[in-house]
């Protein structure tokens, strides 16, 4: 069993809602906070990341960096190798079903996964992300200081207490987590 799992959780909102407010891109910011709670390393993925933000490509038409980031990090520590295509179809859908349970927490949360409706829920409104105009405004709206950063924080703390709950059936420790990121 994993000790001080409500604190992990509380770590993970924390550093994520911190590495938001400090770099914005939801998705690199989610991953970051998510490896710095579990003691995971793995700078490529948080790179790969890089055009998630903003619904992909700062568009705000797709779903959600933080979400995208969590479901990125939990299929890193439970998702099919690429050396095991074949034979790796328990973890896939274990990967699967955790996506799903980070869905509806934020469904319960924020009633979508699409970047654009969780920012008309936060902000009363969208942006044009490729303005800057509208990026001023984003920012002088909050986005930085407590709305993306919280909804980060919160994506970050929910990817990590579903990575624990799946660790806790397996019987696995902190460091058996880490060493699945590295299979």
């Amino acid at each position: 069993m994993i000790e001080n799992q409500k604190i992990l959780i509380e770590k993970a909102y924390e550093a994520g809602f911190e590495a938001e407010k400090a770099y914005g891109g939801c998705a690199q910011c989610t991953l970051i906070a998510v490896f710095k709670t579990l003691g995971i390393e793995n700078p490529s993925i948080v790179k790969a990341a890089s055009g998630l933000a903003g619904g992909g490509g700062r568009m705000c038409d797709g779903v959600c960096g933080g979400y995208s980031g969590g479901s990125l990090a939990m299929s890193l520590v439970f998702g099919r190798r690429a050396s095991a295509m074949d034979a790796d179809n328990d973890d896939k859908i274990t990967s699967m079903e955790m996506t799903v349970k980070l869905r509806e927490t934020f469904i319960k949360e924020f009633g979508s996964v699409n970047c654009g409706d969780i920012h008309k829920k936060l902000f009363g409104r969208n942006y044009n992300m490729w303005s800057q105009i509208e990026i001023d405004q984003f920012n002088a709206d909050g986005a930085h200081e407590q709305k993306c950063t919280s909804t980060v924080g919160k994506a970050a703390a929910a990817a990590v207490k579903i990575i624990l709950e799946e660790a806790e059936k397996r019987e696995m420790s902190l460091e058996d987590i880490r060493q699945k990121t590295t299979d």
